[in-house]
């Protein structure tokens, strides 16, 4: 592996900075926040505007924002994106960790549609597969695709009848579901026991693109005989910290 440039690495640094706060600074707050010599700062933001990778803020004298090349460079690292590439690189090292089942799963109307899946090193079986479809509203990572809708979104794909069961724990109620769906939103991650499958239980987060927006969940399945409540507590932090993860993959800051 070769040396590497710290010039490169301090403009670098200079650039990641503007992911904070309110995307401006000066040359002075740089400085400080890098504990750089102020030339050094100087010289490094004149390049990085001469290259269009800091502009000026007009309103703001002195003050820089990113350009418009970091935009340029962002839209074609999102072009190149396979989120199903990336979510079963995720998938892998999550499953690596904690040896059972994980999923990624995006929400297609009502179902949930897994686009990775890496099986667990213990010998269960498991309902799913990459590409199956399976009623959302049965499944964590469906459940947490339903909770992440606007009210509006989720009138739309839920019907007024009773909803379909694939074990006798499946929820059929609609205004039940509404009430679990709504503390899958205050939580941040889903539950599902023996919905989907009578002798698996599942946790799943959600996962997000640069937008901010939930565009898959990934969950972690385990069978009853394995279940505890700090084995649910673990899988549910690995849940979020994989999701956390393959957002980041797709462009997604997360704030701190």
């Amino acid at each position: 592996m070769g040396r590497r440039v710290p010039a490169v690495s301090r403009a670098l640094d200079i650039l990641e900075l503007f992911l904070e706060g309110d995307g401006t600074l000066s040359a002075p707050e740089i400085t400080r926040r890098l504990q750089l010599p102020r030339t050094t700062v100087h010289e490094l933001v004149t390049t990085l505007a001469a290259r269009s990778y800091l502009v000026p803020v007009a309103e703001q004298p002195g003050r820089y924002r990113l350009g418009v090349r970091t935009y340029q460079l962002g839209s074609r690292y999102a072009e190149q994106l396979d989120l199903a590439a990336e979510g079963q690189q995720v998938a892998r090292s999550v499953a690596e960790t904690c040896g059972e089942t994980v999923h990624v799963a995006v929400l297609e109307g009502t179902d949930v549609i897994y686009i990775a899946k890496v099986d667990s090193t213990h010998a269960v079986r498991m309902v799913s597969a990459a590409g199956r479809r399976l009623p959302a509203h049965c499944t964590a990572v469906g459940k947490m695709l339903l909770a992440s809708l606007s009210a509006e979104e989720l009138d739309a794909r839920l019907p007024e009848g009773e909803l379909p069961a694939m074990t006798p724990n499946s929820i059929t109620d609609v205004a039940t579901l509404r009430r679990a769906l709504a503390e899958i939103a205050e939580r941040g991650v889903a539950t599902e026991s023996q919905e989907s499958n009578a002798d698996v239980t599942c946790v799943a987060a959600p996962v997000r693109d640069r937008s901010g927006r939930v565009v898959a969940a990934l969950s972690v399945s385990v069978p009853m005989i394995r279940w505890s409540e700090a084995r649910q507590r673990e899988l549910t932090e690995l849940a979020r910290e994989g999701a956390g993860r393959l957002s980041e993959r797709l462009g997604h800051h997360r704030a701190g």
